[in-house]
This record gives C-alpha cells, sequence and structure tokens, in this order.
C-alpha cells in the first residue's frame, strides 16, 4: 500500500462519502430547500451566542456580590 492510494482513499472519502449530503442538497432546484442548513446553522449560532452571554452576565453578577 503505497501514500498515494492511502491520500486518494482519504480523497474519495471526504468528497464521496461525507460530502454526499451537500451534493444532494445542490442539485435541489428550489432555494429554500437549499439554504435550510444555512438557515439551521445560523439560528444554532445565535442560540449558542446568547446562551454565552447569559452565562458571562451571571458569572459577573456572582463575582461581584
Amino acid at each position: 500500500m503505497t501514500v498515494n492510494s492511502i491520500l486518494t482513499a482519504i480523497e474519495y472519502f471526504f468528497t464521496e462519502v461525507l460530502f454526499f449530503p451537500y451534493n444532494f442538497i445542490r442539485s435541489i432546484d428550489n432555494w429554500w430547500v437549499q439554504n435550510i442548513v444555512s438557515f439551521t446553522f445560523t439560528v444554532i449560532g445565535i442560540l449558542a451566542f446568547g446562551y454565552w452571554l447569559n452565562q458571562l452576565t451571571k458569572f459577573k453578577k456572582k463575582a461581584n456580590s
């Protein structure tokens, strides 16, 4: 087994296996369905940021009292 075959196997795994859902989404013609993944990650990021800010204020109040 050569290094080239190992790297080719890694390339195949990442491009054909892990990105299959994204390739499928790319083939859909509806813009809203295509961007549902981006919208989902954006909402998760906003919720995580809000939770983080809430925890910061909680710890700041606890340190000041």
